[in-house]
């Protein structure tokens, strides 16, 4: 294995870069039309146009992917995480072109992927999971047999999904019909496939993973716990390893359990167990996550070992490089860093950074993919960086994350890092003793202060060009776009396609009345459950937003009448773009 394709973008793809080179690697990186100036572009040794802006016609593009493998001449695709990361066909097509694929076989990925097969390949490896269906759900009186027997709260769930895709949890019966419908869309969405199916919910339990990596020669590593409990919308916000009192017991029965729910599945290369913790200390399986996870920076920093290098090492058929079980010291936190508002429910928050400086020092890591000007889409994912850090104890590792967090400089859009700072001061983060829904049951960041976005220089108009060079001998035409010239508007030549740069408008909701009801962000409406002339009352949901693939329930700001609906099912509207006025 000489060279490696990464079929993916921002910071997963300059971390699989950075690992690539210092193991001497080739590496080719792919852009969408959006990223062609992005970080992980520039820092590949050659790059790729892989299609549009939307990820169904750019990295979720199998064929166009492979066309790129085939014609750089990869020898390798790494698929990070996220996209097609867990796509067993995408997979099986990789090694049907005679590339290496780095990762799970197919098969592992098909059956541990699969939320209902896996729970049936963990009951064969004698790991309890919490009690749910084994079947996807067929219609919504499946939902409402399963309610009747086990009680509520509920979770319906995408059968192909992870990280909060297409999660509703449902308290009481009458949302079980919009949470069924819900969680099915989502799973659609994200996952190319709307079964989902339904387990008990558990309530403030601890959301523990365990970090697996399995070679091709017998050898298997359980590299430690990390507790994933601080999260929103069901999805993590922050990581720490080692789990606060996790005591030795627990940890190696985790470690035992992940390896058997492994070995069950023939599972070979680095992969996540996920596991509920419950109030009384019993562990249930969740899920398994095969690929490489977003917060595998930590196990990283308490162990000295890089998972992907050892990845690539596992795909060319290598040794793991060190010993079972190595000793992990200290303590590490990571801290999601994305655009988003806190004061907003945490909305996503689309737009150019305008300023971005990072921190530093001893035992602090960034893992980012973004730079000044880099834009965060409506298309992808709002990750902008993962702050890491790393103490000799938990209380040198809070101290140094806090340190960080205030040296942390990001203007342009709305981020979680003051969140982390509230977050960091609460007595249950002090003392290690939260849960998955803490940040809903105790915070309050509606008084986070907004930031302040410098001025940005007027959007220059763009004109098409072409370049003619001779690379290797072989000539190419290159097509480029520059800032239109006066001479070419004046000089009677006919002037070539102009564009405006890719730059998403960000505009001011209207306040000319309490009913005015606005998008708060840039997306597509997918669904309107009132219809003109409709009553409706104050806090009742009207219609559902999708932004970055979340759906947002958009709810009535006051009780009246709908007297201008503006919108339907498949409209994509901008942020600030009136929906409907209620009077």
């Amino acid at each position: 294995m000489e060279s490696v394709l990464i079929a993916n973008r921002g910071e997963i793809a300059v971390r699989v870069i950075r690992a690539a080179r210092e193991v001497g690697l080739r590496t080719i990186a792919i852009y969408s039309e959006l990223d062609r100036n992005a970080v992980h572009v520039t820092l590949a040794d050659e790059a790729w146009h892989v299609g549009a802006p939307p990820a169904a016609e750019s990295y979720l593009n199998i064929d166009r992917i492979l066309e790129i493998a085939r014609e750089s001449g990869a020898d390798a695709v790494h698929p990070g995480y996220g996209f097609l990361a867990e796509n067993a066909g995408f997979a099986q097509a990789v090694m049907d072109a005679g590339l290496i694929w780095v990762g799970p076989s197919p098969e592992a990925i098909a059956t541990m992927g699969d939320k209902i097969a896996s729970r049936k390949a963990a009951d064969a490896a004698g790991v309890a999971s919490v009690p749910g269906t084994v079947e996807p759900l067929e219609s919504i009186d499946e939902v409402v047999t399963f309610a009747d027997e086990h009680g509520y709260p509920l979770a319906i769930k995408a059968a192909h999904g992870g990280g909060g895709k297409g999660l509703k949890v449902v308290r009481a019966a009458e949302d079980l019909q919009s949470a069924y419908e819900s969680a099915a869309r989502e799973a659609d969405a994200w996952f190319a496939s709307p079964e989902v199916y339904i387990e008990r919910y558990l309530d403030r339990p601890r959301h523990i993973e365990a970090q697996i990596i399995l070679d091709t020669h017998g050898n298997a590593a359980f590299l430690g716990e990390r507790d994933c409990s601080i999260q929103r919308r069901h999805q993590k916000l922050i990581e720490e390893t080692p789990a606060v009192g996790f005591s030795e017991e627990q940890r190696s029965a985790l470690g035992d359990a992940a390896l058997a729910v492994a070995r069950a599945a023939d599972y070979v290369n680095a992969g996540t167990v996920e596991f509920l913790l419950d109030t009384a200390g019993e562990f249930y399986f969740l899920e398994m996550n095969t690929r490489i996870q977003v917060e595998h920076t930590i196990t990283e920093m308490a162990t000295g070992i890089d998972l992907v290098k050892e990845q690539l090492r596992i795909a060319a058929g290598e040794k793991l490089s060190f010993d079972a079980n190595p000793p992990a010291t200290g303590h590490a936190i990571e801290f999601r860093v994305n655009a988003e508002d806190p004061a907003s429910g945490f909305l996503p928050n689309p737009g150019d950074i305008v300023e971005y400086h990072e921190p530093g020092g001893l035992g602090i890591r960034l893992d980012s993919g973004v730079r000044a000007g880099s834009a965060i889409s409506q298309y992808y994912d709002n990750l902008i960086a993962k702050l890491v850090v790393w103490g000799r104890d938990r209380e040198e590792a809070i101290s140094r994350g806090r340190r960080a967090l205030e040296a942390f400089q990001i203007s342009g859009v709305e981020t979680t890092i003051g969140a982390h700072l509230m977050i960091l001061d609460t007595p249950e983060f002090q003392s290690g003793s939260y849960w998955t829904t803490f940040i809903t049951d105790e915070m309050d960041f509606s008084g986070l202060t907004k930031g302040t976005t410098p001025a940005v220089p007027e959007e220059e108009e763009l004109e098409e060009r072409n370049m003619t060079v001779e690379v290797g001998g072989r000539r190419f035409v290159v097509r480029y776009w520059a800032p239109v010239m006066a001479a070419s508007q004046s000089s009677g030549q006919r002037a070539a396609p102009r564009r405006r740069a890719p730059k998403l408008e960000r505009q001011e909701a209207s306040n000319e009345g309490a009913g005015v009801v606005a998008a708060p962000m840039q997306g597509t409406i997918v669904k309107v459950h009132k219809a003109a002339g409709s009553e409706v009352e104050a806090g009742e949901s009207i219609c559902v937003l999708e932004a970055m693939k979340m759906e947002n329930e958009i709810k009535a700001p006051i009780s009246g009448e709908i007297v201008d609906l503006r919108v339907q099912p498949g409209d994509t509207v901008a942020s600030g773009a009136v929906i409907m006025v209620i009077r």
